[in-house]
């Protein structure tokens, strides 16, 4: 099985150790960014086969990220993006819509949940 190289951006240190962690187990390779600035720069530096975003972020929102990626002519811009969000309301979800977040998870989630979701977009 290829190792599959995951972004994973959130500035909750605690919550970036336990995902990092499950899906390290699962033999994905995770490049942690602490904030949205960083998350652009690791997207501008390697090539990635999905993001995880958390929606807020010092510097720059998930959501912001997201619309920065898919307007680029980066390599990863066509990506699957996970959006992590506390913000379950419609017009969040609208807005992640429009940025090209391929799917969120709504705060809280069990890392089982992530996981899943991350493999089914891998499997795409």
């Amino acid at each position: 099985m290829s190792v599959y190289k995951i972004l994973l951006a959130d500035d909750e240190i605690a919550l970036r150790f336990l995902l990092t962690e499950t899906l390290s187990d699962e033999g994905c390779e995770i490049t942690e960014a602490e904030d949205g600035q960083q998350a652009i720069d690791q997207l501008q530096k390697q090539a990635y086969d999905l993001v995880i975003l958390d929606y807020m972020m010092p510097e720059r929102t998930g959501v912001e990220v997201c619309e920065w990626l898919r307007q680029s002519d980066n390599i990863n811009r066509d990506l699957p993006v996970i959006l992590l969000t506390a913000k379950a309301l419609d017009k969040d979800k609208e807005k992640a819509r429009a940025a090209g977040v391929t799917t969120y998870i709504v705060k809280p989630f069990s890392p089982l949940q992530l996981l899943d979701t991350v493999q089914q977009l891998l499997k795409g």
